[in-house]
């Protein structure tokens, strides 16, 4: 009987203990990110060039589907001022080269617009209009065109 006591108090230390290092360890790991500032840097250039915003054919304002992406987006930028943006703004192969370059640059306009809105130093961000010179996707279909319009985020500087 003495032994059975003996032994569940021996697991029940082990177990607290044993749930006491996972802690420290969760802790620590949580720690070592916060305290290299390279590689919170590298996250959020990561960050901010991911996550594409998607237009409808002809349209360039920016659905409310894509503003939590472009929140967190500026968000970072805010927070790493020395980190500068471009927006490209792409279009689908369909339409002329003077349209289209037109088209990507109010697309990429409607975006930055919107991160200014959302308080991002201008100083920061730059667009381009690439037209329908980089389609994502090669296809003469709607689910290619569809991926083609578009604007990618491309951190030019950090």
């Amino acid at each position: 009987m003495k032994s059975l006591k003996t032994l569940g108090l021996v697991m029940v230390l082990a177990l607290t203990l044993g749930a006491g290092c996972a802690k420290k360890a969760e802790v620590q790991t949580y720690v070592e990110v916060e305290e290299n500032p390279a590689t919170a840097l590298e996250v959020a250039v990561q960050t901010i060039t991911d996550g594409i915003v998607y237009f409808d054919y002809d349209k360039y304002d920016v659905k409310s589907e894509y503003t939590g992406m472009l929140q967190q987006k500026a968000e970072l930028m805010k927070a790493y001022p020395d980190i500068r943006v471009r927006i490209e703004g792409n279009c689908d192969e369909r339409g002329t080269q003077e349209y289209n370059l037109a088209l990507g640059e109010r697309r990429a306009r409607a975006v930055y617009d919107y991160m200014i809105m959302l308080g991002v130093n201008p100083a920061q961000l730059e667009m381009i209009s690439y037209g329908k010179e980089r389609p994502a996707v090669a296809g003469n279909n709607e689910e290619a065109w569809a991926l083609n319009r578009r604007d990618n985020f491309n951190v030019i500087a950090h």
